[in-house]
């Protein structure tokens, strides 16, 4: 070794005792300061992982929706068969009717797409888009935050408040203020928006969820229930097509509720493109047509 890298490498070298000083520094200083940062960071991320691990194998990445519907030209769209006025399955010629019926076909026209519909309801909802069972549910679904918490909502295109639905001839129930009376049995359908508005809201009445096979009107007709609540498309078909029901109105706005379509919260561009589907109904009037059609003109979302 040369004068001159001898020289060198003693510029370098740490003087004797100055190794535990220098640890002792670190371990006393820096690693306080620098260790609850480092924590803060990866507490921060902890919420990120949940919410990986919350989409499941089946979770879709980001665009993967609108890839998979281009490359297999099929659009799975989730639909209430039940929902009069929205996604309606006639039981006779098995055809679909409904201002959803009408939209979804819209959308796949849109996207190049062919339609296939998804049997699917409220309380299936949200396993069936976690799931990939389909893409999006379109039948009208109430804008509810427990909803929120683990799907997303394009922007509403309907809204409707809630309503009774009564026979003519049942005496205990004739108007709003009859429903939550002692002894009255008010149904709503398991999985609605109404279960826990109604829950929440009767005192004194007797809450009645129903789930399929057994519908509200049965119920209401065998008289095990003296009123079952619903909302504006629902009612508007039943009444339309039944003469021996009347309809329990509520004196003033009760709770008006936003319907939007539901999607999957693992691929916002498949989101921001349903928005875009929705946006445009609204400007070209496809919407106010469908809504036309089915007499839902009332209850279009700006």
């Amino acid at each position: 070794m040369t004068m001159h890298t001898q020289a060198a490498a003693g510029r370098w070298q740490i003087p004797s005792g100055s190794a535990a000083r220098l640890s002792a520094l670190v371990q006393s200083v820096v690693l306080p300061v620098a260790l609850p940062v480092v924590q803060a960071l990866l507490l921060a991320l902890v919420p990120v992982w949940v919410a990986v691990l919350a989409m499941g194998p089946g979770a879709a990445r980001a665009g993967e929706v609108l890839d998979r519907v281009a490359s297999s030209h099929t659009l799975k769209v989730c639909i209430w068969p039940d929902y009069y006025g929205i996604t309606y399955r006639d039981a006779r010629t098995g055809r679909l009717t409904g201002i959803d019926a009408e939209l979804s076909a819209e959308l796949a026209k849109d996207l190049g797409a062919r339609l296939q519909h998804v049997d699917s309801s409220f309380s299936r909802l949200v396993p069936d888009l976690l799931e990939s069972r389909c893409d999006v549910a379109m039948f009208a679904v109430g804008i509810l935050p427990q909803r929120q918490q683990q799907l997303r909502f394009t922007q509403p295109y309907l809204s409707s408040d809630i309503y009774g639905i009564t026979t003519k001839s049942n005496p205990a129930v004739r108007s709003w203020a009859d429903i939550d009376q002692p002894g009255v049995q008010v149904a709503v359908q398991r999985g609605t928006f109404m279960e826990p508005v109604m829950r929440e809201t009767l005192k004194h009445a007797r809450l009645v969820p129903v789930e399929p096979p057994q519908t509200r009107e049965k119920e209401l007709m065998a008289g095990r229930v003296d009123v079952f609540m619903t909302d504006y498309p629902y009612s508007r078909k039943l009444l339309d097509s039944s003469d021996w029901m009347q309809l329990i109105a509520p004196p003033r706005p009760f709770h008006v509720l936003p319907y939007g379509y539901a999607a999957s919260p693992a691929d916002p561009q498949w989101l921001a493109r349903l928005n875009q589907f929705v946006s445009d109904i609204k400007r070209d009037g496809r919407l106010a047509r469908a809504a036309r059609n089915n007499g839902l003109t009332a209850i279009v979302a700006p």
